[in-house]
């Protein structure tokens, strides 16, 4: 039998938009053993990029002590962006290596606050190919993106 605090919690995300920017939705998925949790939300006017930022950030945001994580997405922006880019950013004082600032600053800093106390796993995945997690996420994402169309 596994000790409870062995568990890992396991986040899968996406985000969706209509136009870009348009109005856009975020969908994501946590599960700690046999407990799962779904998320959805939508902004009136955003990007697809910071749709899937919002997903990772809404289900960070849930959890309340210090856990081992791995975030599953179809966003190679979200997972180069924490794994690489992110160390650069911060040492150039958030400029993009054309010296310009960096796009979505914001939420790359409330992802990197949110990130801290827990050991995260980035795990990129191909969309729309079948991930049962990373479709059911694409369609809470949908849903929600239609509940904010004007």
């Amino acid at each position: 039998m596994t000790d409870s605090s062995e568990k890992v919690v396991e986040i899968f995300t996406d985000g969706a938009c209509s136009g870009n920017p348009g109005p856009g939705g975020y969908g994501s998925l946590i599960r700690y053993g046999e407990v799962t949790k779904e998320i959805s939300g939508c902004e009136r006017q955003t990007t697809n990029n910071r749709m899937e930022m919002m997903a990772v950030i809404e289900a960070l945001r849930h959890l309340k002590r210090s856990c081992n994580v791995i975030v599953t997405t179809d966003s190679q922006y979200v997972v180069k962006g924490m794994t690489h880019w992110i160390h650069g950013w911060i040492k150039k004082n958030w400029r993009n290596s054309q010296k310009k600032p960096v796009l979505n600053q914001d939420l790359w800093q409330e992802m990197l606050r949110l990130s801290r106390p827990h050991q995260i796993r980035w795990k990129w995945v191909k969309g729309h190919h079948g991930h049962l997690e990373n479709e059911r996420c694409d369609h809470l994402a949908r849903e929600a993106l239609g509940k904010c169309k004007p």
